[in-house]
């Protein structure tokens, strides 16, 4: 299986109503998918995680060009030629995210060709089903009071869904985010609960949540701090026994290794899309490991980096490993995304707050043409 041609599909949507966290507000999703069609002319897709036009042309006019004709199979050898490739200006950032959305293509292309899934090509699922937590409770334009009451109740209805776990946003300002963390639990006794602040907080600021984290029994404090200053993290972590959670912002195998060595990070949280695609991820995911941490994908985005995060997780161990293992839990984005729920005809299906691992050949997942046309506003083709 050669490379024959690789497409770029920019897709967008506009939301019915926008949503916000601690840093803006979103108005409408936007994605880059990319297609590499085989000389056979099977076609593998992946996603990138990042501002779509620019990606788009990180892939259309450097990394296109230099792999056309190589074996499709050769995932690890086209992944260090475009590495090699862009290393003196593109160790991090857009170019990594474009490498990332063609390394997963490539694995779904791979599994195609040999018959096989992604979590068979990356050594064989343990499990059947991966637990997910729900991902959602993002601001609204409301009064506090109301909006206090309003994200309490989207999260109890994720709980009569089925979902066993879930993880809140928090950042908004200090009185309001405790309030939010008391209510949420005060209202879901049983239910793991996480809270993410999308680094909104200094580290005195940190230390007063997790002080409320702690004592409301949330499981790990997702970008508590700026990745720009990992080195608190370790400060963060000496005052808590809540897991501090970080990662969607770091890329490679190299930038992981920083991040653990400052210390203070218990849970890593890797997205296949932007990380560096599959086979990345799984020496990041081994990296973290032999440092005796756990790695949880950080997933946003459509059903092709949903499908390979959940492969990933069905693959992993726990560490440090027992006879009744830790639930390693998939996220679950809940806010409005059409290009999640409305592209595809085969979806991974979630029932009951849990994932069934697609056992068909690649991802396991199918594009539906005709609502890509819809969602399309530019198209590349590199040939």
């Amino acid at each position: 299986m050669k490379i024959e041609c690789i497409k770029t599909h920019h897709i967008r949507c506009e939301l019915k109503e926008p949503f916000g966290f601690s840093q803006w507000f979103y108005n409408q999703r936007n994605v880059l998918l990319i297609e590499v069609i085989a000389d056979d002319g099977t076609s593998g897709w992946g996603e990138c995680y990042g501002p779509a036009d620019v990606t788009q042309a990180a892939v259309e006019k450097f990394y296109a060009p230099r792999i056309l004709g190589m074996d499709a199979v050769s995932t690890e050898a086209i992944w260090h030629h475009m590495w090699r490739a862009s290393l003196d200006f593109a160790r991090s950032g857009i170019m990594m995210g474009a490498m990332s959305g063609i390394d997963m293509a490539l694995w779904d292309l791979k599994g195609k060709g040999l018959g096989l899934s992604v979590s068979q090509l990356m050594g064989g699922a343990v499990r059947a089903k991966v637990p997910c937590y729900a991902t959602g409770m993002y601001f609204q334009e409301m009064p506090e009071e109301q909006l206090l009451d309003h994200l309490v109740a989207e999260a109890v209805s994720y709980t009569e869904q089925g979902f066993k776990a879930m993880k809140i946003k928090v950042g908004k300002n200090i009185d309001f985010d405790i309030k939010l963390i008391k209510a949420m639990r005060q209202a879901m006794p049983t239910t793991v609960l996480a809270a993410d602040s999308n680094h909104a907080y200094d580290l005195p600021e940190a230390i007063k949540i997790a002080k409320y984290l702690e004592e409301n029994d949330y499981h790990w404090f997702e970008e508590p701090l700026s990745p720009e200053h990992p080195d608190l993290f370790r400060q963060l972590q000496d005052k808590t026994s809540v897991a501090i959670a970080t990662g969607e912002c770091e890329q490679t195998r190299y930038g992981f290794k920083k991040l653990i060595e400052q210390g203070g990070v218990q849970l890593v949280q890797a997205d296949l899309a932007y990380c560096g695609g599959i086979s990345e991820a799984l020496k990041i995911r081994t990296l973290a490991s032999a440092n005796g941490l756990n790695m949880i994908p950080h997933v946003w985005g459509t059903q092709l980096n949903l499908a390979a995060a959940t492969h990933f997780l069905a693959t992993g161990y726990s560490e440090p490993g027992r006879s009744e293992t830790k639930n390693l839990f998939l996220e679950y984005d809940r806010t409005e995304n059409p290009l999640r729920d409305n592209l595809y005809k085969v979806n991974v299906e979630v029932t009951q707050g849990e994932a069934i691992v697609p056992t068909a050949p690649g991802l396991g997942v199918e594009i539906d043409r005709d609502a890509l046309t819809e969602f399309t506003i530019c198209t590349t083709e590199s040939k």
